[in-house]
């Protein structure tokens, strides 16, 4: 059988779905709404393989609800408005809305989110989204304020347990080998709270075994380290790994940073991710206390790309080490955000007359680029001048980091601009 066994597990009913009694148990929120017939828009946030999609789909089936169902992934506006209009062309006799379901909703454009919206605040649909990211910084306030935001944990060990058992008693190809499970710590702890993950691991032991297997701890951890497939490279590992990296690195930890940057590497992880991440770290943590870490990690980006595995590895080493024993500082990082939130709430400010372009004559009558000082002109290459838009003249956005080379800026600051 070419289904994996986490489809061929995945539940139908209510019921029958394993975990999250908080949204589905008796009497909570979410089978309260499903029962009473009465389901409002909303997100449900969470890790992956916590069941966001399966129950989605339950609910459809569960309501007799048309399903339509777009990943944030592959589909555009155009797909959006498509299904908006079939789901219209479904509303009629009184029959129920349609659900649309929209994976990974977090990756859609604010433009691909507006265009939710009508749709949502008619009722020409009921939206569910699942993310894996915090929906407040990811789903528009227009489309939050429209929509529920129920929030799905890791699967406890008792619910793994209960799948597992499950699986191995029911599923049509596991049920015929006899398999007993001794030991439950290695599943649980490798699965990290992931169904799919779990039932992964599961028909991996499964096929490397004979028809008559013990599991234990020990058999698990040696088939999951001859299969580095298990580094799941889409899913969460892939993020809590490359996470950990980051951190470790920003923490000055080279022999952490190097562990999981091997993790990585031995997994099967793209080198080019790997690179692309050094490169903003080198910019995000470490900024101007050393800026010779960026150039370091644009030229490693460059130097993988031509050398490739297994050597990339040395290149990759080198530079984590460089950047995680480098000084920090974020200066820059907090420069821009602090600027473009100031942009966000002020608006198009008007350029000082002084700072304008004056190609034709009709601009320089009208003082465009009037007063303007050439600082090559003055001693020491620096005059001062006001460059800010007059609304916020004297506004300060960066502030130079507690490290050498920025005290060195801090000073030359303070010596031009006192």
């Amino acid at each position: 059988m070419n289904e994996p066994l986490a489809e061929r597990m995945r539940p139908k009913t209510l019921d029958d779905y394993i975990g999250q009694d908080h949204l589905t148990g008796k009497g909570a929120v979410l089978r309260n709404a499903i029962e009473s017939g009465k389901l409002p828009s909303f997100i449900l946030w969470g890790p992956p393989g916590v069941g966001k999609t399966t129950l989605a789909s339950i609910i459809a089936n569960s309501m007799d609800r048309v399903f339509f169902t777009l990943s944030a992934i592959n589909s555009g506006v155009k797909d959006i408005r498509e299904t908006i209009k079939k789901a219209e062309s479904q509303m009629f006799f009184g029959r129920p809305n349609p659900i649309l379901f929209i994976d990974e909703i977090h990756r859609f454009s604010k433009s691909q989110q507006d265009s939710l919206l009508g749709a949502v605040e008619k009722g020409i649909v009921t939206l569910i989204g699942a993310t894996t990211e915090n929906p407040s910084f990811e789903v528009i306030p227009a489309l939050l304020s429209r929509a529920q935001v129920y929030v799905l944990e890791h699967h406890s060990a008792d619910a793994l347990k209960m799948m597992i058992d499950f699986a191995l008693k029911n599923d049509v190809v596991l049920k015929k080998q006899k398999i007993k499970v001794k030991d439950y710590e290695a599943l649980l702890t490798y699965s990290g709270g992931d169904a799919r993950k779990l039932y992964n691991i599961l028909e991996l032991v499964a096929n490397a075994s004979e028809k008559s297997v013990v599991l234990t701890n020990d058999l698990v951890k040696h088939l999951l380290q001859t299969n580095m497939s298990i580094y799941d490279k889409g899913g969460e590992m892939h993020y809590d790994v490359i996470s950990a990296f980051i951190k470790s690195i920003r923490g000055s930890d080279p022999n952490a940073a190097v562990y999981y940057l091997a993790r990585m590497l031995v997994g099967g992880e793209d080198i080019k991710f790997i690179a692309r991440r050094l490169v903003i770290v080198a910019s995000e943590d470490i900024g101007l206390a050393n800026p010779n870490a960026l150039l370091l990690a644009n030229a490693t980006f460059q130097a993988i790309q031509s050398v490739g595995m297994p050597e990339a590895r040395i290149i990759l080493s080198q530079t984590t080490i460089y950047l995680a024993t480098c000084a920090k500082s974020n200066s820059a990082y907090l420069a821009i955000d602090r600027a473009m939130a100031q942009v966000r709430q002020e608006g198009n400010l008007p350029v000082p007359l002084a700072l304008r372009n004056a190609p034709t004559k009709l601009m320089k009558d009208l003082d465009y680029g009037k007063d303007y000082k050439y600082a090559h002109d003055y001693k020491g290459n620096f005059v001062k001048m006001e460059f800010m838009p007059d609304a916020i003249k004297g506004m300060k956005f960066y502030e130079p980091g507690g490290n050498a080379f920025e005290e060195k800026i801090r000073r030359k600051m303070e010596d031009d601009w006192g």
